[in-house]
């Protein structure tokens, strides 16, 4: 995803996507942000209707919950983590298990973060 920075609205479309809607009408924040998903091949529109993630889409919004886990993990190695991105971010060398509970950034999880901040800059 080069250069395909996307905003908070874009992302909570993705996320309201990824839910599921139990209609197939999308809410006003799917429709402003459509085009532009659809152009960047996060979504698609299937044959009867529903908008889809693409398995681009699924990616984006798990890397996202990586980093915004990794920054929760940073103010606090006591905040929550799902199962797949502790078993994803575990294999990655990123956290390390806490004798005390909980989960700590390790020092490539210190560099990646760093990294990742730098870019969004």
């Amino acid at each position: 995803m080069k250069n395909e920075k996307l905003t908070t609205d874009e992302y909570d479309a993705l996320e309201f996507i990824r839910r599921g809607a139990s209609h197939d009408r999308v809410n006003a924040c799917v429709g402003r942000n459509a085009k532009r998903l659809s152009g960047i091949k996060l979504i698609k529109y299937e044959r009867n209707g529903p908008v889809q993630l693409t398995d681009k889409g699924h990616e984006v919004l798990f890397l996202r919950r990586c980093v915004q886990t990794l920054r929760a993990l940073a103010a606090d190695p006591a905040a929550p983590v799902e199962a797949d991105v502790q078993l994803f971010l575990g294999k990655k060398s990123h956290i390390a298990a806490r004798a005390e509970g909980g989960f700590s950034l390790t020092d490539k999880g210190r560099e990646s973060l760093a990294d990742i901040d730098s870019q969004a800059s």
